[in-house]
């Protein structure tokens, strides 16, 4: 059975502030037991793969730009944000690995080319927990006509 993806435009009236963390833990984004925590990923696509309605798989997601994380009881310093702004967004009621969410964000920038709009090469990815669930989230940049 495959998911249908709906590809949403969101605007983003605040940006959502992040404590950096390092290294990128990409592959195991949630702590067994953790669902206090949220974590984002930023990273910067080819230029030439990213606003191609065929991409080449192995370019996504891209390159790692920053990763960072809310929650957990610490107290952090927010030092790198998903900014305010208007984005092509999608999201799944569960966490995807890395393959998973290479194919939705290939799908994701086909949707949007197909509507006619212009991607920036940023791709934010973002894992949270709702209703206790895991949720995962993919954020294009929408770049002004």
């Amino acid at each position: 059975m495959t998911e249908e993806t709906e590809l949403v435009r969101l605007h983003l009236r605040a940006p959502i502030e992040y404590a950096e963390v390092a290294p990128c833990h990409f592959d195991e984004p949630f702590p067994a037991g953790d669902e206090s925590r949220e974590l984002i990923f930023c990273f910067e696509l080819d230029r030439g793969q990213a606003s191609r309605i065929d991409p080449a798989p192995e370019a996504f997601p891209g390159a790692p730009v920053f990763a960072g994380r809310r929650g957990g009881g610490h107290s952090e310093t927010p030092a790198v944000t998903l900014p305010a702004g208007s984005y092509a967004f999608v999201q799944r009621r569960r966490q995807l690995d890395r393959g998973e969410c290479a194919a939705l964000a290939m799908e994701q920038q086909k949707d949007a080319l197909w509507e006619r709009l212009s991607l920036a090469n940023r791709l934010y990815l973002r894992f949270l927990f709702e209703d206790g669930s895991p949720v995962t989230q993919l954020f294009r940049p929408i770049l002004s006509p």
